[in-house]
């Protein structure tokens, strides 16, 4: 059982019995809970904590938990209406409205409910996450000399200098900057290179995170569309030309969702065409520490081959190692430099000290490359076992790419025809995702991914977020009879 499901239920089952002492009455003891319901210190803990953050408990160290005494009658509704005009009066010069859309990204975020496949997940399981290790790096990072001190600004230096070697091409440590995550800064990046109402360039499909940021910005996103082997340039030169932009925000490396990689062959050619339009190139480099065992060598970094400061360069820790490890590069040179940097201490100032200090600690220790390895067997297992699957069970859905890297799959759904043309399409793709969801599947819609009309409905598929093979297995079994609801007829033409 999962950690969270076991919290979650004896927070339940000690909520359904809080009846039975008065207010101020004493719970058992923690020991007394632990072998009452055969759980570990750990979760009952967590679940007295859920209990006091709801109100419900009072915790006394050294005493034990109590039983809270009745909180005052919760004040009548507010009218908080007014905030409908505050929020949308943005003034008649604004071209694009500043609305704040998290669907795209909640989805990977949100646990489904006990007992559902999680194919929506966009991080590691926790079996798959280096805990040990990044506990242990923790524990160093507490001992080193001033570790609870004021780091500056841009970062920690040793950090960005082993950050500015992983990047490689001449970039040094002095052009990073440590930001909280991948995030966090893409924010920085959006807000530093363009105004609000300005377009941004965006390949099609893409990260739904980046869209909302674009967005909540004031920018207006335009796609251009992305093949096997990355974005297309002669659509990114016509893109240019057509809107004069002056950004374009690509993911070269195992993109997000198709999982292609830019072609050696274009890789010089976004650069150029980058360079003549005056534009900056914004590189977000996920998931260059989860490329799988059978990748073979990985391209350098657009940044690497860039000499003028037109790629801007995000690079995080995040997917390889926890949620909770927001631990990122953005590297630039020149002026946008010094804008990113005046940008990002406005916003957060600095990343807390002992998590940079803990990062130095894991990228430096022993585990560091075992932890990769491992991670790059274990999705590639996982990607096998999840193609296979398809293919087997549900060769309905086209599987254009098998990526070498990442942590996910991008299947377009089947096309419409005759009788049944009205389940396909945006209405296929979200009664396709609320059957897998009734069949015990979690999985994400391809609708968020893409800035202007999709060219067919789409859904991703994680292999990274479940706790393994077996799971993969049943998962894509129950996917058919999703697939059986949804579209009937297609599978006797298998």
């Amino acid at each position: 059982m999962h950690e969270r499901s076991s919290v979650g239920d004896l927070a339940n089952q000690l909520r359904q019995e809080l009846d039975r002492y008065s207010p101020g009455g004493k719970l058992p003891s923690s020991r007394a809970l632990v072998e009452r319901f055969r759980v570990s210190p750990v979760t009952v803990s967590r679940a007295l904590a859920q209990l006091a953050a709801e109100g419900l408990v009072v915790t006394r160290p050294g005493a034990g938990a109590f039983r809270a005494r009745p909180r005052p009658a919760a004040p009548s509704a507010r009218d908080t209406s007014w905030q409908e005009v505050a929020l949308s009066a943005d003034g008649a010069a604004d071209l694009v409205p500043r609305s704040v859309d998290a669907s795209g990204v909640t989805v990977s975020l949100a646990a489904p409910p006990p007992g559902v496949i999680e194919f929506n997940g966009g991080y590691l399981h926790p079996s798959l996450q280096p805990e040990r290790a990044m506990s242990a790096a923790l524990a160093r990072a507490g001992r080193r000399p001033g570790a609870w001190g004021r780091p500056p600004v841009e970062g920690l230096p040793e950090l960005r200098e082993w950050f500015a070697r992983t990047i490689g091409g001449g970039v040094t440590a002095a052009e990073v900057l440590v930001a909280a995550g991948g995030q966090a800064a893409l924010t920085t990046a959006l807000r530093a290179l363009a105004p609000p109402g300005a377009p941004v360039l965006v390949e099609s499909p893409t990260y739904p995170g980046m869209l909302a940021i674009a967005r909540s910005a004031g920018l207006r996103p335009v796609p251009v569309p992305v093949d096997p082997e990355g974005v297309r340039p002669e659509l990114l030169a016509d893109a240019f030309r057509a809107t004069g932009a002056r950004v374009f925000v690509c993911q070269p490396l195992f993109q997000n969702p198709t999982g292609a990689v830019l072609a050696p062959g274009r890789r010089a050619e976004v650069l150029r065409i980058a360079r003549e339009a005056g534009a900056f190139v914004v590189e977000d480099d996920f998931v260059r520490r989860l490329a799988h065992e059978d990748a073979g060598p990985l391209p350098r970094p657009l940044a690497a081959d860039d000499p003028d400061g037109v790629v801007v360069h995000v690079g995080s820790l995040t997917k390889a190692t926890s949620p909770s490890f927001r631990v990122c590069a953005l590297a630039a040179r020149g002026p946008a430099l010094e804008r990113l940097r005046a940008i990002q201490v406005v916003d957060s100032f600095f990343v807390p000290r002992p998590l940079q200090e803990a990062a130095l600690e894991l990228v430096g220790s022993p585990a560091w490359p075992r932890h990769l390895r491992a991670v790059a067997a274990e999705l590639r297992a996982r990607r096998d076992t999840m193609a296979s699957a398809l293919a087997l069970e549900l060769p309905e859905l086209a599987l254009p790419h098998i990526p070498a890297g990442g942590y996910h799959l991008w299947l377009r759904l089947p096309d419409g025809t005759g009788d049944t043309s009205e389940a396909f399409g945006a209405g296929g793709e979200a009664a396709f995702t609320a059957a897998a969801l009734r069949a015990g599947v979690a999985l994400t819609p391809g609708r968020p991914y893409f800035s202007a009309e999709p060219p067919a409905a789409h859904v991703r598929l994680s292999f990274a977020a479940v706790a393994g093979t077996r799971e993969i297995t049943e998962g894509v079994r129950r996917l058919r009879a999703a697939c059986d609801e949804v579209f009937p007829g297609i599978r006797s033409t298998r």
